[in-house]
């Protein structure tokens, strides 16, 4: 999912090419929350999209090479570290309107499958946001791998997946008068994962 610009119809990369420092990423990993976005998109009132992230959390990996199967996931995410560059939005999101933050203070996922074509990776795993648990199956990139300055072997995913907010129980909105409603059931979730290997 590298990000493009097109200039003259030709795609453009924005960014340098990733590195491939490591041959072979089977290990263990504890996600680099300093260098790790999580974050999700909706639509506001069917017009404009807003953006907000997770600013804290944590998670773990098993990265299989040989047997993809064998990977496993776990993350779990602090609710109440929304983002969205809003008080009074993070105030209503944490409300019980939407996660509820007073009785469900988490969002976890722990994967139940991955598969793997080359760098496409898809990571099926136990989604659960208010105290409900769905399954979900994310496409993720493998971006690249490297030593860095610091002796640390990181490797990059990149993923994202639309949800249905209401499958969760964040079934809040407000109706427009000119038709459609407030906020989008539909909501993008996004993640741009730096993993360290344990060493």
């Amino acid at each position: 999912m590298s990000i493009f610009s097109r200039k003259n119809n030709a795609p453009e990369q924005v960014f340098d090419a990733a590195t491939r420092a490591v041959s072979d990423i089977t290990g263990d990993y504890t996600i680099d929350a300093s260098h790790t976005g999580i974050g999700f998109q909706a639509r506001h009132a069917m017009v404009t999209t807003v953006r907000g992230a997770f600013k804290e959390f944590q998670g773990t990996a098993h990265v299989d090479a040989a047997n993809p199967g064998n990977s496993s996931v776990e993350l779990t995410i602090a609710v109440n570290s929304v983002d969205t560059g809003s008080a009074d939005r993070d105030g209503h999101l944490a409300s019980a309107d939407f996660f509820d933050i007073e009785n469900h203070p988490n969002i976890t996922f722990k994967s139940t499958n991955v598969t793997a074509d080359g760098d496409d990776w898809d990571i099926t795993g136990d989604l659960t946001i208010k105290g409900i648990t769905k399954s979900v199956t994310i496409p993720f990139e493998f971006i690249g791998s490297a030593q860095d300055p610091f002796g640390n072997t990181r490797i990059g995913f990149e993923g994202e997946v639309a949800v249905n907010r209401k499958d969760w129980g964040l079934t809040w909105n407000a109706a427009l008068e000119t038709g459609g409603v407030l906020v989008s059931e539909k909501v993008k979730l996004k993640f741009d994962v730096s993993a360290i290997k344990n060493a």
